[in-house]
């Protein structure tokens, strides 16, 4: 109650008890009834004055809840936007480069004087932009999500395509102390863009690729759409088993 009020019955209660002890007649009704009126009136203003805030804090918090879930619309659609631009342009360069590109660029390598690095930056690559990949005139390293084996789930592992070994191994980090397989070149038959998307539950579709080999489909997923295709245009230069087809 605010202090106007307690105030104004305040002075009706001692203005009922000076009257009585005094003895000084009958008590004034108008007055009583003037200052009751006043009380109910304050007491009005204020319980409506509350109302107005709690109206208002309802209507605050409203209008941020339709804030929020209109950014988590738009978050979503942009998402979904950005992916299907991935998709085209990961569709459209492969059928440029498959158009525009002499076969020989899908063919294994064996000279020893092969420059891998100049080989994938000649193919249009971005190399000294995309971080994901370290790529050397011998070697390409970097993370890839590999789809396992027998039991179908995805690991990130450090990849390693070292022409001098003629292998394509896989650890466990970036240290690799811990081989955890390795692919040699003599049995790598394809690489080529999972267009099926027959990968199962691939954490990223548009940026999974397959390596072939002699006795097992290796389904891989890229950081980004350039690491993916700088990844396969390194790999096919050791696709050696595809060398049974040509005899």
């Amino acid at each position: 109650m605010s202090p106007r009020v307690l105030a104004i019955i305040t002075g009706v209660l001692h203005y009922g008890q000076s009257h009585s002890a005094s003895g000084m007649g009958a008590l004034k009704i108008e007055e009583m009834e003037k200052l009751l009126k006043e009380a109910h009136l304050e007491k009005a203003r204020l319980l409506e004055s509350k109302e107005r805030e709690s109206q208002a804090r309802k209507q605050l918090l409203e209008e941020e809840r339709k804030r929020r879930e209109e950014a988590e619309k738009r978050l979503q659609e942009e998402t979904v936007h950005r992916q299907q631009l991935i998709e085209k342009e990961v569709k459209m360069r492969a059928k440029n480069f498959s158009q525009a590109r002499p076969m020989t660029r899908y063919l294994p390598i064996r000279k020893e004087e092969f420059d891998l690095r100049s080989h994938v930056e000649s193919s249009g690559h971005s190399v000294d932009t995309c971080y994901h990949i370290i790529l050397t005139e011998k070697m390409c390293k970097g993370y890839l999500v590999k789809m396992g084996g027998k039991i179908k789930s995805w690991k990130k592992r450090w990849f390693v395509f070292d022409r001098l070994k003629r292998t394509f191994s896989y650890y466990a980090d970036k240290h690799e102390t811990k081989l955890k397989g390795v692919i040699y070149f003599q049995a790598i038959e394809e690489v080529y863009y999972d267009h099926l998307r027959s990968a199962t539950k691939s954490p990223n579709p548009s940026l999974t690729f397959c390596v072939k080999t002699h006795d097992r489909l290796y389904y891989m997923v890229a950081p980004s759409a350039e690491a993916m295709r700088i990844w396969m245009d390194a790999i096919v230069t050791g696709a050696e088993g595809y060398t049974q087809f040509m005899n």
